[in-house]
């Protein structure tokens, strides 16, 4: 089966990153969803979204001239192939788990602020 780019497949996830999730491809190629592919929200955690060995339809955004493959799950054309972060969850759950996910990353902007900041000494 040839890999075009635009094209939706199914594969098996292999491995997963800090970055993103590696997939098998029907013909033995392999792909990389990207962190920032995964999903219409923010993802901290790609674990949070797939596992290994899980099955997942994604679409073929790009092939670079090295032959890596880059697929999409949020890309995807029907919404019901798409991973749902919240599928059944009240008003409430979703606000609150906003709230966490949002203070989250408050949280790991002032990490990497206070972590450039005693780089460099102010001089006048």
């Amino acid at each position: 089966m040839s890999i075009d780019v635009g094209s939706t497949v199914e594969g098996k996830v292999t491995g997963i990153t800090k970055f993103g999730a590696f997939v098998e491809l029907p013909g033995g190629d392999t792909g990389l969803i990207h962190i920032s592919e995964i999903a219409n929200t923010y993802v901290k955690d790609v674990g949070n979204y797939l596992k290994k060995n899980d099955t997942v339809k994604v679409k073929v955004i790009n092939i670079d001239k090295d032959g890596k493959i880059g697929l999409s799950i949020k890309r995807l054309d029907n919404p019901s192939d798409r991973v749902d972060s919240a599928p059944n969850m009240s008003f409430e759950e979703k606000m609150a788990k906003f709230l966490k996910e949002s203070n989250e990353k408050l949280q790991d902007l002032k990490n990497q602020k206070a972590k450039r900041g005693g780089r460099y000494k102010k001089t006048r």
